[in-house]
């Protein structure tokens, strides 16, 4: 038996191409001896002068802002923009202060909110509708306030139907003689719609198309010439967002509201010579009978109120959202979700996409009618 201690050791691994023997390799780190040492640190050198130039830009740009010479700068267009928006605010309050309004459907929903802001901002007020019994109570709500703490007007009441041309006619003359004049005209009076275009009859749209968009255009056009004659007025047209886009079984109401959008923006730019402001609002859904009033495709009420509807905004809020818009005197307001607001833009970016976006729903919408 051979014994540990005499048992022969491996000896070096061999090359079979070298004969010399294979030595591991040590590991070499340079040190200040080692000829490559200078080279090493005229490279690291190097290398912290170049991330210095690249920091000196930030570092510069940090001492610039942390300055005393922009830090007034900065502030002081701070200040400015905020006493803009408090000029804003103080001009729209005077402008709607005193002005002659006149608010048509404002027996309900969206319009009935709007009398109040603008009754609480101290216009003076001309409701319109129907419903004279509405009317009345609304009025009575109204002076029963006492949460405003600037001057407040009674409110007139003038009840016709949009739809009947001559009391379209007469009515444009009984608002005239409650103050002699028109400042604002809010045009809110509307009707909803649902159903298929093919079970819809054509007596339907016209229905629709004469609360929606004649008689809103036959009643602006006859308070139009008193606003010419003293180069002074602002017309209001309340759209929807299906002004700008169209959903499936609803073409009679957003064949409408395309309607009032193009005719109001025609006007505003044919009434920019007389300093007349128009001024377009497109809400999407709001929390009204909107649905439970629409009619459907023989003429029927819908009597449903739909889901979009229901968690729809505020009528409170949106007629505060009219206010302001009003005020600012601004041209075109979307009054709308962020989804509702991105299909306005895909529409026009990425038709393709849209339209197969609407079919879906319109596949949707009609097997769950069928269920």
């Amino acid at each position: 038996m051979v014994s540990p201690a005499t048992r022969k050791r491996p000896g070096p691994r061999m090359d079979p191409i070298h004969p010399a023997p294979c030595l591991p390799q040590a590991k070499w780190s340079p040190g200040p001896g080692d000829q490559g040492w200078p080279m090493m640190c005229q490279v690291l050198k190097e290398s912290q002068k170049c991330t210095r130039r690249k920091n000196l830009p930030k570092a510069r740009a940090m001492d610039f802002i942390t300055s005393t010479a922009i830090l007034p700068l900065l502030f002081g267009c701070l200040g400015v923009f905020g006493l803009f928006r408090l000029l804003q605010w103080v001009r729209g309050k005077a402008y709607l202060r005193n002005a002659v309004v006149v608010i048509t459907g404002a027996t309900s929903g969206l319009g009935k909110e709007c009398a109040k802001v603008f009754y609480a901002a101290g216009a003076k007020l001309v409701l319109c509708g129907r419903n004279g019994g509405a009317l009345e109570e609304l009025i009575r709500e109204l002076t029963a306030s006492h949460a405003t703490k600037v001057q407040t007007h009674k409110p007139y009441l003038v009840t016709f139907d949009l739809t009947d041309p001559g009391a379209v006619v007469a009515a444009a003359a009984e608002i005239l003689q409650c103050f002699g004049y028109v400042d604002i005209l809010v045009n809110n009076a509307g009707i909803s719609y649902r159903g298929t275009i093919m079970d819809t009859t054509v007596d339907v749209d016209k229905r629709v198309m004469e609360t929606n968009y004649f008689g809103p255009v036959a009643l602006t056009k006859a308070l139009l010439p008193s606003m010419i004659k003293r180069r002074q007025g602002h017309i209001v047209a309340i759209s929807s967002i299906q002004g700008k886009i169209s959903i499936p079984f609803r073409s009679a109401y957003a064949a409408s509201k395309h309607a009032t959008q193009a005719f109001f923006d025609c006007l505003r730019a044919e009434m920019e010579q007389y300093e007349i402001e128009v001024t377009v609002i497109s809400p999407g859904y709001i929390h009204t009978n909107l649905s439970v009033n629409a009619i459907t495709a023989d003429g029927s009420r819908y009597g449903v109120m739909d889901t979009t509807t229901a968690q729809g905004r505020s009528p409170v809020e949106v007629a505060h959202d009219v206010l302001a818009a009003v005020g600012k005197k601004k041209k075109d307001v979307i009054l709308a979700d962020l989804l509702p607001s991105l299909a306005i833009y895909l529409r026009t970016l990425a038709p393709g996409l849209f339209f197969s976006l609407m079919a879906s729903r319109a596949r949707k919408e009609r097997k769950s009618k069928n269920c």
